[in-house]
């Protein structure tokens, strides 16, 4: 699995939002639902499309998910960022030392486990994950077009 990167620098930067949201919390489990419910709210405030709420929640959930199990870190910063070019950026960002490179592994059949990213792959129009300039960790990011 390779993420999709852009060769287009507006997916990576989000220099002019015209919405932006930023919250940050301890790297616990328990937490991802916390995550979750933030984006659902903040999304439905900006009277986003319903299938891009549910998008972005569950790319919120196996990304937030994804910092908070392999990376180490204390804590867990995430972000949405709505341009004007009509895309939902959001990004997950971790404090970690850990490396950010997806694996290639598929999940077993029987696996209960393993298939958030294919799920992110699938869904995103791009996504990826970089070192964080925010964190010193990582980010994880997904982008989604919004028609408004």
């Amino acid at each position: 699995m390779t993420p999709h990167t852009a060769s287009s620098p507006e997916l990576f930067s989000t220099a002019y939002p015209y919405r932006e949201h930023w919250f940050g919390f301890p790297s616990l489990r328990a937490n991802v639902r916390t995550a979750r419910d933030t984006v659902r709210r903040q999304l439905r405030a900006w009277r986003l499309p319903g299938d891009v709420c549910t998008d972005a929640v569950l790319f919120v959930s196996e990304l937030t998910t994804n910092a908070v199990i392999h990376s180490e870190s204390t804590s867990v910063l995430c972000g949405l960022s709505l341009t004007s070019r009509q895309r939902l950026r959001i990004e997950v960002h971790d404090d970690g030392r850990t490396a950010a490179c997806p694996s290639g592994m598929r999940p077993g059949c029987e696996a209960e486990s393993g298939r958030g990213l294919l799920i992110v792959q699938q869904l995103a129009d791009s996504w990826g994950t970089t070192v964080s300039t925010r964190t010193g960790g990582n980010v994880a990011w997904a982008v989604l077009r919004v028609e408004l």
